[in-house]
């Protein structure tokens, strides 16, 4: 007896220590493209698309430990492992799409540090962009340079300034639970809904962090870490996760209520400049700041955690690395065309975010089949229970994807 309750005391003390890998895959949950799809979806329609928010946040935790034991198990991320089993004509196409993936998320992530600079400091959106991937690099040195460890302290002090950015005005204007709980209930209202939900589904399960979240929990865990047992390891990752989504999952939330309570019926807050006008204007600058600095967080730790997965997918599938910093400058680029162009910026944060959407079965398929190979994964490999659940998750992606399409072409 007194063994088992030492081991009971003595558990947080040996899990706390390894948590972290998940909590720099969960900022990719709360990147601008979020703020863009989940402020439109509240200013249009209020509380219709709660639902969208929970659901894809419920996928995500599955998804996410699914990745991370992947990367536990094999001691290999998910892109080295398809580009093992991938003829070579495959394993190029599939790392196009994935770089098709990984790009839309780099727009999304540049863009909205840029708006946020611009809220901040006038700064033109151009000059933002540019500030944004130079500020990225340096993040992203601190890996290179200082280890895994130091990245994640980092990428989390980050993250918990995302969360005071987004919570703080939903505390000063709470929205009313029956109209929070009406919002549970699963239904659209047109095609622009629906493209809306996409978006948000895109922006909660990121392809480009289901690629990398095996890579970090493998360098943290297995280069890095001193040997623990597996058993610990994912009972320890499970927490991780957990922790890391319900916490990503509340700022989403926050995110579409805060715009359903203040901003709904307001004209100009389907855009994120918009939103922060009327924000200052309802809550006042204090809270406007607040979320702009929230906004500029969520931007430069994504960024650094998007070239980061972009850098684990080329090596995994190309079999070859190219210098983070270079490809980080590469990246930059199409985002940088699009500011120079004053193209409207918000509108192309959503629509980066149906792009990965549309990128999420093409990470789930393999990710479920993989994890579902005894001979890979032994006895981790997933039970009955969990293929039908990963199968569950990978058809309602795929229908959703499908309703968009069809509502599109009809206009409905």
């Amino acid at each position: 007896m007194r063994n088992m309750v030492t081991d009971v005391r003595a558990r947080p003390r040996r899990t706390l220590p390894l948590l972290g890998p998940a909590f720099v895959a969960a900022v990719a949950y709360v990147d601008p493209g979020n703020v863009a799809a989940n402020i439109t979806a509240g200013a249009r329609y209020g509380f219709l698309l709660v639902w969208v928010i929970v659901v894809a946040n419920a996928m995500a935790v599955l998804v996410q430990y699914q990745s991370a034991k992947l990367g536990l198990v094999t001691g290999r991320t998910m892109p080295e492992l398809l580009g093992e089993r991938l003829r070579r004509p495959a394993r190029l196409a599939f790392w196009g799409q994935a770089e098709l993936v990984a790009a839309a998320t780099d727009l999304a992530e540049i863009i909205g540090g840029a708006i946020a600079l611009y809220l901040l400091f006038g700064t033109p959106l151009l000059v933002g962009g540019v500030i944004v991937g130079a500020v990225s690099m340096l993040l992203l040195a601190v890996q290179t340079y200082f280890g895994q460890r130091r990245y994640e302290f980092v990428i989390i002090a980050f993250l918990l300034v995302i969360t005071a950015g987004f919570l703080s005005g939903l505390i000063a204007d709470p929205p009313s639970a029956a109209d929070v709980a009406g919002g549970l209930v699963p239904r659209f209202a047109g095609t622009d809904s629906v493209l809306l939900a996409a978006s948000m589904l895109g922006a909660t399960v990121m392809p480009h962090a289901i690629y990398v979240h095996s890579d970090l929990v493998r360098e943290r865990h297995l280069v890095e870490g001193p040997p623990t047992e597996t058993v610990h390891l994912l009972r320890a990752t499970r927490v991780d996760v957990l922790a890391a989504l319900v916490l990503a999952g509340a700022v989403n939330l926050a995110m579409l209520l805060l715009a359903a309570t203040s901003l709904r019926g307001v004209p100009g807050t389907d855009s994120i400049e918009g939103a922060h006008g009327a924000i200052v204007a309802a809550l006042g600058p204090g809270i406007g700041l607040v979320f702009a600095i929230g906004l500029l967080a969520s931007g430069l730790a994504s960024t650094s955690v998007g070239s980061y997965a972009g850098s684990t997918i080329m090596a995994g599938l190309l079999r070859r690395r190219i210098p983070i910093a270079l490809r980080r400058a590469i990246t930059m680029i199409p985002a940088l065309v699009l500011l120079g162009l004053d193209v409207d910026p918000t509108w192309a944060l959503v629509i980066s975010q149906v792009v990965l959407s549309f990128g999420i079965p093409f990470a789930l398929v393999p990710l479920l089949r993989l994890t579902s190979d005894r001979s890979l994964m032994g006895a981790a490999a997933n039970t009955a229970l969990m293929r039908w659940a990963m199968t569950v998750v990978v058809l309602l992606i795929s229908a959703l994807n499908v309703t968009l399409v069809v509502l599109t072409v009809r206009g409905s």
